[in-house]
């Protein structure tokens, strides 16, 4: 679309339909155009599905960017939607063309709506609510109309703030305090609107573009691009501490071990760092106000370089005295993604197993420092085999490897771990957009583990957990256990569009791109239909929202022909005495039963997809809970301190009302902890099942000859 001044009088014309003030109109940057064009010849190139951008592939485009925006459809109206709809066909011309005031003119209305949203919320807070009233809150639109009228829209509206009002009163707020709490929550939204930059609606508009394409193609501008990398590599340069908004305050949430603000002592939890200079006498940059991740940028630097805080502490008031601190930056190792070791004792009559529990949050690498030959760099594999190592000179019986929530990461760790497992020999094929298929094999002869495995898995285990888990499963090696994972069954690298443009300067950012579809060694493949344990544990996710079947665009499941690789266990003979001994025990297990429970009662809301806005009726739903926690506390087994923990954690995580910014430091960390320390069900029962397996083979020799390596 080159009539750029139809798209930004369009803007302009559609926000005069309310007299609120607009957010800030924001404009392409220079290089931004550059960077799209280049984005889509490097995906109509490269990509593994070659599809053209055109008016099909736009139309695509311009549902993607309304759902990024708007996906609960409690912003745009019926109207606006209307008013967009020569755009549709429109954005593969905005791209090539290199003219994006169409993205850009729809996001400036958005933001225009988004301030009346907030306005009209804030409004409503001198008038109150009339609680006995019978009416309900749908709280989740993504599959409703958008609405027709500014009335039915302030309904909506008018609803959920009475629901955020609700909350706070039933968890023992004042109107006064509700009132204050809500007004300074709707107030922040407004700020924050201040605070959004081009950068960000290029992010947006790109990201809506190469996920047309496929789920797991993404756009990475040039500080998402810096992120992504150091998930990768687990590490950055810095002064070692989490970071986090509050009150417009740039807030210590957390300080790392080992990093320059913890041995410091100058610095703590809570502290506020309202000022940032880079070297000992620099002048000091003001960053009250700033976006989260500005600030981070400034505070991070040049390893061994000095930064300067200016700090206000955490028990000072908005006008006590400061402190100047300096740091010298250093490499932080983010230790708390790395795979970490813990050993369960589980008691079988007279008996008393050791199971070794690797859990690994994703399979990382350092490629960067990998490539230059450092000896030392991070990789997930190399921490998985040093914790194998410590795991046997504790002597225990099995190991489970939990992979639950690990989204993947690298290829490449994810075929060298297999082989710490299995040895030398195929862990998986790819096949490329031409059609050509390859095998990957670990090349290592060496074997880290060879006793009884156990993999745990959730519909959250994706990619390269995914490619581990079918490759013990198809080895015979191990049980994999718990929920079918995600399905993802597509390869993907990172283009870094500035080194292609040959850019001195980060500028374009980067694409996540698939470039193959990768298959198991038996020739099935995990795309859309994922890994099926051979032990199934109960799941609260809902299929139809969450994995690789519920995007309309994901390659279908395919097959083709297996690798040429020797089983090196069967398990079909021992599985169904290890599921008879599953289903016995959970059906004596309180809490397994409370779990399951939990998951059907959260189904039901789920589908129900209503909540009532009657005082009395929340009233009544609220002490219904209540009551059954403490039944379940009266009923529950185990120790004294199982009991405490679960009662800790049952307040800790009852609904309060506020967002995580608006709770004081302590009382978040204290939900924060409450998660961490709870009792894992599922991560008990699957060490249960491991110790299973190790018991039938130490009784049964010809079983323990079919199972084992």
């Amino acid at each position: 679309m080159k009539n750029k001044l139809l798209w930004i009088l369009l803007a302009f014309t559609l926000a005069a339909f309310n007299t609120t003030q607009a957010a800030p109109q924001l404009m392409p940057l220079e290089q931004q155009p550059q960077a799209a064009l280049l984005s889509a010849k490097v995906l109509s190139r490269y990509h593994y599905k070659h599809i053209a951008l055109d008016d099909s592939l736009s139309s695509q485009i311009f549902d993607n960017y309304l759902k990024e925006l708007d996906g609960e459809k409690i912003i745009f109206l019926q109207a606006d939607i209307d008013h967009f709809a020569n755009a549709r066909t429109r954005l593969d011309d905005a791209i090539l063309d290199k003219d994006l005031s169409i993205p850009f003119a729809i996001f400036n209305l958005y933001q225009q709506r988004i301030a009346e949203r907030f306005t009209y919320a804030r409004s409503l807070l001198k008038k109150g609510f009339d609680f006995q009233i019978k009416e309900s809150y749908q709280y989740t639109r993504k599959n409703a109309p958008w609405p027709k009228s500014e009335d039915e829209l302030n309904d909506l509206w008018r609803k959920r703030v009475k629901n955020d009002w609700l909350r706070l009163k039933l968890a023992g707020k004042d109107d006064k305090s509700i009132a204050e709490i809500l007004g300074k929550r709707y107030d922040n939204s407004l700020s924050s609107l201040s605070k959004v930059k081009s950068e960000d609606v290029f992010q947006d508009f790109m990201n809506a573009y190469a996920m047309s394409i496929d789920p797991h193609t993404n756009y990475f501008g040039v500080h998402a691009s810096e992120e992504f990398d150091i998930s990768m590599r687990l590490s950055l340069v810095g002064i070692g501490a989490s970071l986090y908004d509050k009150d417009e305050y740039t807030t210590i949430k957390e300080l790392l071990a080992g990093g320059p603000a913890v041995l410091s002592g100058k610095l703590k939890a809570g502290d506020r760092i309202v000022g940032v200079g880079q070297g000992e006498n620099s002048p000091i940059t003001e960053i009250m106000g700033w976006r989260i991740d500005d600030a981070v940028a400034l505070i991070r630097g040049a390893e061994d370089s000095v930064v300067r805080l200016d700090v206000l502490p955490a028990e000072a008031g908005p006008d006590g005295k400061h402190q100047l601190i300096s740091l010298v930056r250093k490499k932080i190792t983010l230790d708390k993604q790395a795979a970490k070791k813990s050993i369960l004792e589980v008691k079988d009559g007279g008996v008393t197993r050791h199971i070794g529990v690797i859990s690994l949050p994703e399979f990382y690498q350092d490629i960067v420092a990998h490539q230059k030959g450092d000896k030392d760099f991070k990789s997930a594999t190399r921490d998985v085999s040093r914790l194998l190592e410590e795991l046997k000179k504790d002597k225990v019986d099995g190991v489970l490897v939990d992979l639950r929530n690990n989204g993947g990461g690298s290829l490449d760790e994810a075929i060298q771990m297999t082989g710490l497992f299995v040895g030398k020999g195929p862990v998986v094929q790819q096949r490329d957009s031409k059609g050509d298929t390859t095998v990957d094999s670990d090349t290592d002869t060496g074997v880290a583990w060879n006793g009884p495995l156990g993999v745990l898995i959730n519909r959250a285990s994706a990619s390269a957990s995914e490619i581990f888990a079918a490759a013990i499963q198809d080895y015979g090696r191990g049980v994999v256990i718990g929920e079918t994972s995600f399905g993802k069954g597509t390869v993907q690298t990172v283009a870094d569009l500035d080194q292609i443009a040959k850019n001195d300067k980060p500028q374009f950012g980067a694409i996540k791109m698939t470039i193959a579809q990768f298959f198991r060694i038996n020739g099935g493949t995990t795309q859309l239909r994922g890994v099926s344990p051979d032990i199934k544990l109960p799941s609260m996710t809902d299929t139809e929202e969450f994995g690789e079947s519920s995007f309309d665009n994901a390659l279908p499941w395919t097959q083709i022909k297996a690798a040429d690789f020797t089983p090196e266990g069967n398990l079909t003979t021992i599985l169904p005495m290890l599921i008879a001994n599953h289903d016995k025990r959970v059906s004596h297990d309180k809490d397994f039963k409370y779990l399951q429970e939990d998951i059907a009662e959260f189904k039901k809301m789920r589908q129900k997809n209503l909540i009532s806005l009657n005082e009395d009726d929340r009233r009544k739903e609220r002490e219904t809970q209540e009551a059954r926690e403490k039944s379940r506390e009266k009923n529950r087994g185990g120790d004294e301190s199982d009991k405490a923990s679960a009662q800790a954690r049952s307040h800790a995580l009852q609904d309060d009302g506020m967002l995580s910014s608006e709770r004081n430091l302590s009382a978040d960390l204290a939900i924060e902890n409450a998660n961490k320390n709870a009792k894992d069900i599922l991560l008990n029962e699957a060490v249960h099942i491991l110790s299973d397996e190790v018991g039938l083979q130490k009784v049964d020799s010809r079983l323990a000859a079919s199972i084992s390596p």
